[in-house]
This record gives C-alpha cells, structure tokens and sequence, in this order.
C-alpha cells in the first residue's frame, strides 16, 4: 500500500489557533481516490524543525504533502526549508514571476517586493500551478518520498489538489479500487443508544462500522473493500431499517440541500420567523438555496404554543406561503417549534435536559429540529417526535 502523509505549517495551526479544515478534507478526497492518508503531523515555523520534519517524514512516506508556508512574509519558510532539506538553492521561476506582476497589474496595483519570494522554489523541483492564487506550488524527491507544496488558502489548495497533485499521483502509481463507503446521517438518538443497536450486526470481513458525533447530528458510516459491495449493502439495508425513524439524510447531501431540492420539485416557498435562533435557520436554508418567499428575526416574547402555531399559520397568509416555520424565545431552558403546511399546522414544546451545552449548540439543535419537522412532513412521516436529550412537554396540531 501506498503511504501518503500530510504535513500542515504553521505556528497558528500548531498551537490551535485556526482550525486545519485543509487536513479534514484532504483525508477524505484522499480515502475517495482509493489513497487513505496513513498519517498527519503539523510543525511550527522554525526553519530547523521544517527541516528535521522534511527529512524524517521523507524517510517514511512515499507520499507526503506539505500544507502552508509559501506566502510571502518573513515567516512562510516552506520553499527555503525545502531547498535545504535537499541540499540545494532556490531558484527564481522567471515566467511565474511575470505571471505574479501581470495578476497585480490587472487589479491596478504594484507588487510588493516580498512578493517576489512565491516564485522562488528549489533548483530539484518541478512548478506546480496554482490557478487561483500568487504562491505557486511545487513537487520534489527527497530520499524514498515524493513530495508536493501547496499554499495554506483552502480555496487555492482544494483546486491544486484536484487538478495537478491527484492527476500525478494516478499517473505515476497504481491506485487500488477506493473503499466502499456508505452513510447516513440521524438526529434525535444519542451515540450510545445507536452503538448499542447497530455493535449486534454481523458484518463481512474487513468492513467497519463508524460513528461521527457533531452536535446535532451523528453520521454512520459502513466503510469497506469494493470486493464487498453486494454483503455491504445487504448489510447497510438492516442498518437502514434499524435507524428509519431518525435518519435525516443519506450520503453527504445535508439537510438543508435535500430540503431545497424538494420543496423546489414541488413549487413550495417557505416563510421563517425566529427568536431563539437568531437567523441561524435562514442562513442555513438561504446558503442551500432553499426558496423562501419572506424571513424574520424577533425580539423575544412570551406567548402560549397555541398562539404561536396561529401566528405561524397567519405568516404564511401574510407571505402567500403554504408553508412556514417559526422558532420562539427560549425561557427556563423551554423552546417551541411550530410548523404550519397545506395539511394542518403543528407545534411542539421542548425542554433541555441538562446544561453542558453552550448557546450556539443548543440554537443549532433547535434550528435542525425546525428542519427535521418539515423534512419528515414531506415524507409523510409524524411531524412531531423526540429528540434525545430533549424532552417534548407538549405538542399541538390543528
């Protein structure tokens, strides 16, 4: 099997100033090309420790890509520890460099002389575009390793990734099959209760299942050899079964992209109101698209659930809606979700049951609830259901 690693730069991503995303990302697209990153480090910005990190790993690795550190301040030591580590100079890539001047000169500015430094790169490697930045990348050997340095900016080492690293590395060696991965998403069921119904199944050999928490959803994966297609999916349908009632989307869609694709097959507009979420809801439905015809933010107020689930019913009036949704204030630890449809308009009222999370979690619990009650009307499932760690107090349908 082929190793590939990954190294991220930087003092930020060392001491968890930033949050690596690039490291998340790059361990699925890898695992999707039948390539599972095998492991990951991250170094500072000292040139000695890039230096030692660039020449152990090299040792290691067939494969390693190095994150960060091609920018053009006096910390972006990437390029310099590279040509070190080889023994070598850096070298001015001169038509990179003209390419850098035309980009400044474009948008009516003038380069900054530290800029000149992203062309450099060391005398053994080989330019790698970059198409949507000024850092260019570049791939080198060193000892057994083949090694590719990408810019820190998600948006231009997505791009290199897909289009120049990946395109190489197929080339060059004779990629496996890539796992069969299967997987859903629920809400409502802790990780425990799930686990505990899921651990009896018996599964083929050399398939796994997983279980990834994220506040307020838990995704299960089934994750296994191509070979074992057909007893995966034998065996993904009793998981299928087992979950039914809780799951809210398969595969990677989201929620929200699910909830835009169907009310946008259907001709259906939708109007929020929010208190407790705080346009938390709108955000996450208008990002996928999600057609909505009105939303709104309120101050908090106190009103019964009955009278929210009329006052949801007459926004959708006001709007020319046939669906709407509104999120009340929260008050002694109680939160009310009402849903109105073509159908009926239904309410419910839950309470939290205990304290260890903070208030951006427990918004996102609520808006997801809010986006589940629609989903399961849609599916012509009951609209009103529990939630875990959530208690329904009381619940209204007209």
């Amino acid at each position: 099997m082929i190793r590939v690693e990954m190294l991220s730069t930087g003092d930020e991503v060392l001491h968890g100033q930033i949050v690596d995303t690039n490291a998340a990302w790059l361990a699925d697209v890898l695992f999707q090309n039948g390539l599972p990153m095998t492991s990951r480090s991250t170094v500072g910005d000292a040139m000695s420790s890039l230096v030692d990190a660039l020449q152990s790993r090299s040792q290691i690795a067939d494969v390693l890509i190095v994150n960060g550190g091609l920018g053009p301040t006096s910390d972006d030591l990437s390029a310099l520890a590279a040509a070190t580590a080889c023994g070598t100079e850096l070298v001015i890539q001169q038509a990179w460099l003209e390419k850098m001047e035309a980009w400044f000169a474009s948008r009516g500015r003038v380069m900054a002389p530290s800029n000149r430094k992203q062309a450099e790169i060391p005398a053994n490697a080989e330019l790698i575009d970059n198409p949507v930045g000024t850092a260019c990348g570049f791939a080198l050997q060193l000892n057994r390793c083949w090694i590719f340095f990408t810019p820190g900016v998600p948006s231009e080492f997505k791009v290199m990734v897909e289009q120049e690293i990946i395109p190489r590395l197929k080339a060059r060696f004779d990629l496996p099959e890539p796992p069969l991965c299967l997987r859903l998403t629920t809400f409502g069921r802790g990780e425990s209760d799930i686990a505990a119904e899921l651990e009896p199944l018996p599964l083929p050999e050399g398939v796994v299942m997983g279980y990834r928490s994220s506040m307020p959803i838990i995704e299960i994966k089934l994750t296994g050899p191509a070979s074992q297609r057909v007893a995966m999916e034998q065996a993904w349908q009793q998981v299928k079964l087992l979950l039914a009632e809780c799951t809210i989307f398969h595969g990677t869609e989201g929620l929200p992209p699910l909830l835009a694709r169907e009310l946008q097959e259907r001709g259906f507009r939708l109007a929020l109101s929010e208190q407790y979420t705080a346009g938390l809801l709108n955000w996450q439905l208008a990002s996928a698209e999600v057609p909505l015809s009105a939303a709104e933010i309120l101050p908090p107020q106190a009103e019964t659930l009955e009278a929210q689930v009329e006052r949801t019913r007459a926004l959708a009036a006001h709007h020319g809606t046939v669906l709407a949704i509104s999120v009340g204030n929260l008050e002694e630890g109680e939160v009310s979700v009402a849903l109105h449809t073509p159908e009926a308009s239904w309410g419910q009222r839950v309470k939290f049951t205990h304290g260890r999370h903070n208030v951006e979690t427990r918004q996102k619990v609520v808006a997801m609830m809010a986006m589940n009650m629609l989903r399961r009307w849609l599916h012509g499932s009951e609209v009103s259901t529990g939630h875990g760690w959530i208690d329904v107090l009381e619940t209204v349908k007209h």
